[in-house]
């Protein structure tokens, strides 16, 4: 038996995966969470309703092909991050699938947070499987998290120290407000960078940082007085990014001050930006996840499980 079921239900996103450990392929399918135009993203019992609504029907199209008998183990995000506390009840219809898939197959259940299945899924997009058994700072940039932490790999996975992150507003949250109050689309961030790309207006930005920590509501402030006054959609948006850019510079620099020149490794979905991604490859010489295992998904969660049944030391 080769192949390892993961199943990631985010707050924004459906994803079920399949990892072929005899070919090495990656298998995806999932689907956006319905957002009403102009809403900032959903309540969790909204979110919780959309995910049982829409986790059948992937799970159904991810198998059709395949004899179930060959699944050797199944893994499951069941909260945000890796620590005591961190709860989020959308993740309770993946893990409750998980548990009756594991039940009627009888194989093993492998549990993760989220932000683990980001880290994971960088790593084996980037081919750096080496880093699950090194140390390094990983960065989880989205719309529910921005935070640096401390990787220490096992072979298996790795223990999650945090180091650094926002102290109140959250980069996808910044850019999804000021995407919308441009009138564009959630999620935001693919528009925006669109937006910003057609910029030809210089800019000058100084992040707010608390030691190794930043603070971004500050942008979302500083975007509303740009459109008052009547500057272009493309400068707020090239505004905005650029400002989230040098925060998130300021963070790695002060952590690379503190930690050493450990390997760098970038998550979440607003670190497929381009604008970010190619400026900091430059600078910094980092790892990014490919643009498809950017964005919440369970890839990461199925390698994850595939490692940890195996016991696999790179």
């Amino acid at each position: 038996m080769s192949l390892f079921l993961g199943i990631d239900t985010s707050n924004y996103t459906t994803s079920t995966a399949l990892y072929d450990s005899d070919t090495g392929d990656m298998f995806q399918l999932r689907k956006l969470l319905p957002v009403k135009k102009g809403q900032l993203g959903l309540r969790q019992s909204d979110a919780v309703f959309h995910h049982t609504a829409q986790l059948h029907s992937l799970f159904c199209e991810l198998i059709k092909d395949i004899d179930t008998s060959e699944i050797s183990a199944i893994g499951v995000s069941v909260k945000p991050r890796p620590i005591e506390g961190s709860y989020m009840p959308c993740f309770t219809v993946g893990e409750s699938t998980a548990k009756i898939i594991s039940s009627v197959l009888r194989i093993p259940l492998f549990s993760f947070s989220h932000q683990e299945g980001h880290i994971s899924a960088a790593l084996f997009s980037a081919h750096r499987e080496d880093l699950f058994d090194e140390r390094f700072i990983a960065f989880h940039v989205s719309g529910g998290t921005t935070e640096a932490v401390i990787a220490n790999g096992s072979g298996t996975g790795f223990a999650l120290e945090q180091a650094a992150s926002s102290l109140d507003l959250h980069a996808g949250q910044a850019i999804d407000r000021v995407g919308l109050m441009l009138g564009l689309c959630f999620p935001c961030g693919a528009e925006l960078e669109k937006l910003a790309l057609k910029n030809t207006e210089k800019i000058s930005v100084r992040p707010a940082m608390k030691g190794q920590n930043c603070c971004l509501s500050g942008v979302e402030n500083i975007c509303e007085n740009l459109y008052s006054q009547g500057r272009s959609s493309e400068y707020i948006a090239a505004y905005c990014i650029e400002y989230i850019k040098q925060s998130l510079a300021l963070m790695t620099d002060k952590l690379i001050e503190k930690y050493g020149k450990l390997p760098l490794l970038y998550a979440g979905g607003v670190m497929s930006d381009t604008i970010i991604k190619n400026s900091f490859q430059e600078k910094y010489n980092a790892i990014f996840a490919q643009p498809s295992f950017s964005t919440d998904n369970a890839a990461g969660i199925a390698y994850l499980a595939y490692r940890k049944f195996k016991n696999v030391h790179t």
